[in-house]
């Protein structure tokens, strides 16, 4: 069963207003906070995540970062009722990368209610080496400066702990700074991928309406401490902070129910990188692909 308590704590956890009921639709996004990955101690890597195994295979790789998705929204999970999530590998390769191997995995998850397909979730992921120290780092891309609404959100403590319990995200680059700067070389903690994806889907709506699809892509992290902006231009999303990085929500993968972007009849996925987030909006349904979590 979808707890309505927990979509409610998720709610007051951003400090949003109205508490999910039952019955209630779930605001889009947040079939993330079920269907838990629950393992022992020992079954977990060094970073918090379980270990490689089952439906995804080791890839020899030891860190592991959430790049991107889609979800296509056919009609909205209800709380209170129970729901099954069924989840397929579609692809698992290694490829070379500039700074090293990479190792991308795509999941599709199906979610059902009644019998009845309710969601569609692809899940990429990206396995890479750990950072060299001696090697410049990759220059992210330059935010976009043209949007025609923005808005500013900062991030604290709080909030990251919070959501990785309600996610049971065991991830140590959320809490866990001396792990995250000393081992996997960010300059901080991490703000989760899905909190970036979250609010931009919940920005599209507000200005745009119910979302049909959504993909977004990592491009580059956020920390704790930095204050970003949430722009939206047209169908387009994205996250901008310090005009040094950006997280896109929307890009060509966003549409709204009864509306289409003409942008998103292209391949699903543009191909993927580790950091940094990009997404798009077509008709009421949206795209988004995540980043490293």
């Amino acid at each position: 069963m979808l707890d309505p308590a927990r979509a409610a704590a998720c709610q007051a956890a951003f400090g949003w207003e109205g508490r999910v009921g039952e019955g209630d639709p779930l605001p889009a996004f947040f079939h993330q906070l079920y269907f838990w990955d629950v393992q022992p101690p020992e079954a977990l890597g060094r970073d918090g995540h379980p270990k490689p195994g089952g439906i995804i295979p080791d890839m020899g790789l030891p860190r592991r970062m959430w790049a991107g998705g889609r979800m296509e929204f056919a009609r909205p999970l209800r709380a209170g009722i129970s729901a099954e999530r069924v989840t397929v590998l579609e692809c698992a390769e290694r490829k070379a990368g500039r700074t090293g191997p990479l190792a991308f995995v795509t999941l599709r998850h199906e979610f059902r209610q009644q019998g009845v397909l309710c969601l569609t979730d692809w899940q990429r992921l990206v396995y890479r080496e750990d950072p060299d120290p001696a090697a410049q780092r990759p220059v992210p891309p330059v935010a976009r400066v043209d949007e025609d609404s923005r808005e500013t959100r900062g991030f604290d403590s709080t909030l990251l702990f919070r959501y990785s319990a309600l996610t049971f995200n065991g991830h140590r680059i959320h809490y866990d700074e001396a792990y995250a700067r000393g081992v996997e070389g960010h300059d901080g903690l991490v703000v989760h991928g899905p909190i970036l994806a979250q609010l931009l889907i919940r920005k599209a709506e507000a200005e745009i309406g119910r979302l049909r699809t959504f993909a977004f892509r990592a491009t580059a992290p956020v920390y704790l401490g930095e204050t970003p902006e949430f722009c939206r231009k047209g169908y387009d999303l994205w996250v901008r902070g310090g005009g040094r990085f950006m997280h896109v929500g929307g890009g060509g993968g966003l549409t709204r129910h009864g509306g289409v972007n003409p942008a998103l009849h292209r391949p699903r996925y543009q191909g993927g990188t580790a950091r940094g987030v990009r997404a798009g909006i077509s008709g009421r349904d949206a795209g988004v692909l995540p980043q490293g979590v």
